[in-house]
């Protein structure tokens, strides 16, 4: 599963990683995943969207905080003691980047090695 999207030179590709990641804010792992999904997009970090079943969620205080982008759509965010709007998720994202509906993305996400 790869999709792509192009539009006057933004680029945006969604594919399964290879890598485990783990997302850790103050010690306390909030999630990790062996089978997150890598967003590359123009101009923007790489990003993990870890399924919803690799996060732990309780942890986690839904935020009234939203945002748009015109090229994935409107997100959601969630926070945790003493970092608010640290995850986001895209609910309905746009049909070229469907994959990551309702994967949680982490500002800081590291790669694991076993």
């Amino acid at each position: 599963m790869t999709s792509t999207r192009a539009t006057r030179g933004h680029h945006i590709t969604v594919e399964p990683g290879t890598v485990r990641v783990r997302a850790v804010h103050e010690g306390q792992v909030l999630a990790e995943s062996r089978r997150p999904l890598v967003l590359r997009e123009t101009g923007c970090p790489d990003r993990y969207y870890l399924p919803p079943e690799d996060v732990r969620t309780e942890l986690l205080t839904p935020s009234e905080t939203t945002t748009h982008c015109p090229f994935k759509g409107d997100a959601s965010y969630w926070s945790v003691p003493g970092a608010a709007d640290l995850v986001w998720a895209y609910p309905e994202p746009k049909p070229e980047v469907a994959a990551i509906k309702d994967h949680f993305c982490f500002y800081e996400t590291v790669k694991v090695t076993d």
